[in-house]
């Protein structure tokens, strides 16, 4: 079977290989469509988004793709949305629509780059008190397609990312379970689908995929749709143990 892979990202932001070299591993495999996406710009960390003077480029080269490669695979070139985008150019295909940072006092700090620097965060900052922590990031997933006119909802729980056997919070807990139920009653409204994303497996972080199973249940008992993606960082990582989650998607 053919699978669709929309989240995948390239060395035009954070990923190790070209969009051309991830183009070539897709079809290998036998993906019918890949989405690459460039991390929209955020003024306060640049070594992880696109800049304005690339975006273009890159926008430029996945036409190219396009043209070579029509026939034998279809390509769509998107953007990776953060809630706190400084900008996003209007030459893409589609959004998916993400959360990776907090604001605190003005100050912006990462979700995803480290556990120690996740840690270190909560702790100087936030008193240590993980589950408002939780709260916050809900809150701003709540509103993740408002602010960034997404197309599809990216990894709904990344804030459990460093939390792998609720090392550090418990997500039985029910502030946990309101704030995280209450983002999606908020989102399953603008009928969006919600990303089945391996690529915290892949990358060694999770034993499953974002959503966590009860989230998925719940999405599902409220009408919502699912996609699968990897968002793979390097060709090895394309369609990453698609085959284990293919019956929750589209």
């Amino acid at each position: 079977m053919g699978y669709r892979d929309l989240h995948t990202h390239t060395h035009f932001c954070d990923g190790s290989d070209s969009p051309e070299e991830m183009v070539i591993a897709a079809i290998e495999r036998g993906i019918t469509t890949l989405g690459i996406l460039a991390h929209s710009y955020v003024e306060f960390d640049k070594e992880y988004s696109v800049s304005p003077e690339r975006e273009g480029e890159f926008i430029a080269e996945m036409a190219r793709l396009k043209e070579k490669y029509k026939g034998k695979i279809e390509l769509l070139c998107g953007v990776e949305a953060d809630y706190y985008a400084t900008s996003i150019h209007q030459g893409y295909d589609y959004r998916i629509g993400s959360v990776h940072y907090f604001n605190i006092d003005g100050c912006y700090y990462s979700l995803d780059i480290s556990r120690e620097d996740f840690i270190s965060m909560v702790n100087e900052r936030l008193g240590g008190d993980y589950l408002s922590v939780c709260e916050e990031y809900y809150r701003l997933v709540a509103d993740v397609i408002g602010k960034t006119q997404a197309d599809i909802i990216g990894h709904f729980d990344l804030i459990t990312k460093f939390n792998e056997g609720n090392t550090l919070f418990d997500t039985s807990d029910p502030r946990y379970i309101c704030a995280w139920r209450t983002a999606v009653d908020a989102l399953i409204p603008f009928g969006k689908p919600f990303e089945i994303n391996t690529g915290a497996i892949s990358r060694g972080y999770r034993a499953s995929p974002y959503p966590a199973s009860d989230i998925v249940e719940y999405i599902k008992e409220k009408g919502g749709r699912f996609i699968l993606s990897s968002d793979a960082h390097s060709k090895d990582a394309l369609a990453y143990k698609f085959e284990d989650f293919e019956g929750i998607a589209e």
